[in-house]
Formats: C-alpha cells, structure tokens, sequence
C-alpha cells in the first residue's frame, strides 16, 4: 500500500473526496479538539500539494490565536478584520486570493507566501476559528478549492466540539 503522501489524484475534485474520507476516519471518533486539528492540519499538509503553511487560527475574545499548524512559524495573533485570516472572520467569508501582496492590509507571516485561500468555520451560527492555507505560487487556490474545502470544514464543524476550544 502506498503511503498517503504519494497518492495521486487526477481531479481536486477526487483530491477532496479522499481527504473527506481520510479526514472523517481520523476525527470522527475521537473527542479530543486539539488531536483533531492536529490530525487535520497533518493531512492536508501531506495531501494539499504546493502549499507552505496550513493551519488554524482560533477565536479568543477578541483576537485569533495560532492553533495546530504545519510549516514555519507563524503570527500567534491577529486582530478582527485584519489581515486575509481576520478579514474571513470578521466578513464570515472565504477569502481566495490569487496574490497576497495585492491584498490591502496582507500579514506577512512567511515571506515566501503568495496565494492564500482562508476559510471560516462555525459553531453556533458564528465564526470560531478559520482554516488559513498559503502557497508560494501565484494563483494556486481556485473555486474548485474553495468548494472541497468547504465540503471539509463542514466535517470540522461536525466532529470538533467546538466549545471546548474557544473557551
């Protein structure tokens, strides 16, 4: 059996199809919010070609805090409606950019980023956390993206207690 890295996919489409699989058999049953993000930050790390950073920011009172991730090192905080990740919560909207540096406002946590897609996830009707992915190629993330990423924060939404997270 191939490792889970060096799977292929002809299509995003069957890219996210996959992931939601992978994704449900390793969250699905466990309880624990920061083995889940964990698990799911490794992922799509492993699966998600072309990127450099994939994680989470997690709403705190006020402000995002950094929470489990793979790549360099990030921000630890970001304030509502700044930057790509605190303009996707504070609009609740996905946020696809094509180019961060034509971004007003861009945060700058790795320098070698440039493209980003940034998706909000829900608990209760509100945003509590969002998922940030950059690359360090121009015009990586498409609606094709934003849609499978959709279909996978759905599943966030669904098995991390998110109560527990953003207390």
């Amino acid at each position: 059996m191939k490792p889970i890295e060096s799977v292929e996919f002809k299509t995003k489409d069957q890219l996210y199809k996959f992931m939601n699989i992978k994704l449900t058999g390793l969250i699905g049953d466990e309880t624990d919010w920061l083995a889940n993000l964990s698990n799911a930050s490794a992922l799509f790390w492993l699966l998600i070609k072309d990127i450099n950073w994939v994680g989470f920011y997690l709403v705190k009172q006020d402000e995002l805090v950094l929470g489990p991730f793979q790549g360099k090192p990030a921000c630890v905080r970001l304030a509502h409606g700044k930057g790509v990740c605190g303009t996707a919560w504070a609009e609740d909207s996905v946020q696809l950019v094509s180019n961060v540096h034509d971004f007003p406002g861009h945060i700058a946590c790795d320098g070698a980023s440039n493209s980003e897609i940034v998706l909000p996830i829900h608990a209760d009707g509100k945003v509590v956390a969002v998922l940030d992915i950059d690359s360090p190629h121009l015009n990586r993330f498409d609606e094709e993206d934003k849609a499978g990423l959709l279909k996978v924060v759905a599943l966030l939404e669904k098995y991390v207690d998110w109560a527990t997270v953003c207390k």
